[in-house]
């Protein structure tokens, strides 16, 4: 399959890289020009668990030169959708795909208005990776990849069960769901109780159970977004709190995407995650103060990077 991989951030990478790996044809399109330089020079260098290997890929900052694609993935930051979306469309031709992997809510919606939803392919995944350098990824944990088509119409089926079939052969744990919208809702419960605490605060994943309060501000978060998911129609787990922190606990050496957007002074993705749970309580007549309160201090943070 020909795959383009729009946004090469750590997860972006690792995703073209594995496909790379397992023969698919993959170009990895990025701005960041010294990593697109790096990759292009002497591949990509994936480390995990201590030991290191290089993935030859192609890598470009010119999305006019790669061509036509069977599947563009979009990676990048939510705020970046939509001008991604744009290029997804200007790769796929008259019969390609496009998927998003991205965190938070609203990425597919807004990749529908400007690619046909019947092409559209929406999911989560639990793999993790960080950003070592330009050419270089740390794969820093592996889970199952969910997917499934945003179109409601049959012969979506068929488009995602393709896609996660190239997936599965290169090694991913491939689940693909009816449902998509429901594994959008369990991936957000998860980023709501972890990414603006550890991002605000300085601490790893694990950290969040070092202390009753922070661990209860992760459970009240989640609470609250369990309440809107509940109101919207989608089914959520019963035990969603005490799930994220079992999460928090499995990736306690990791430091969330948004920390790590923290550290390299970059804009978060907090207005598709915490800020998301506070718009849709109000759409269906809910507060969200908690939420609403580690929005704004992501959000001041963010504003005030040195």
């Amino acid at each position: 399959m020909n795959v383009a991989v729009i946004g090469a951030g750590a997860m972006g990478s690792l995703f073209g890289a594995l496909l790379a790996e397992a023969g698919n044809s993959v170009c990895l399109i990025d701005i960041w020009a010294e990593h697109v330089r790096a990759i292009n020079a002497a591949g990509l260098a994936i480390e995990r668990e201590g030991v290191s290997r290089t993935v030859p890929l192609r890598a470009t900052a010119d999305p006019g030169g790669v061509g036509t694609v069977d599947l563009a993935i979009i990676f990048v930051k939510a705020t970046h959708t939509a001008a991604a979306a744009e290029t997804a469309r200007s790769l796929i031709g008259e019969a390609g795909l496009v998927l998003t992997l991205q965190n938070g809510l609203g990425n597919a919606d807004t990749i529908a208005e400007v690619v046909a939803e019947r092409r559209v392919l929406a999911g989560t995944t639990a793999h993790g990776a960080t950003l070592l350098g330009p050419g270089r990824i740390r794969h820093a944990g592996e889970g199952s990849t969910v997917m499934g088509a945003w179109s409601r119409q049959p012969e979506g089926s068929g488009d995602a069960r393709r896609v996660a079939e190239v997936f599965a052969r290169a090694g991913f744990e491939t689940v693909l769901t009816e449902d998509v919208r429901q594994a959008l809702w369990g991936k957000l419960l998860i980023n709501v109780g972890i990414n603006a605490i550890t991002a605000v605060t300085g601490i790893r994943n694990g950290q969040i159970l070092d202390l009753p309060a922070t661990a209860e501000l992760s459970r009240a978060a989640v609470a609250e977004a369990v309440a809107v998911a509940r109101a919207r129609g989608v089914t959520v787990r019963e035990d969603a709190a005490e799930h994220v922190l079992t999460v928090a606990a499995v990736t306690a050496a990791n430091r969330s995407s948004m920390g790590q957007d923290v550290d390299n002074r970059r804009l978060t993705e907090i207005d598709a995650i915490n800020g998301a749970v506070v718009r849709e309580a109000r759409r269906v007549g809910l507060e969200a103060p908690v939420n609403q309160t580690l929005a704004a201090l992501v959000e001041t943070l963010q504003a005030h990077y040195r």
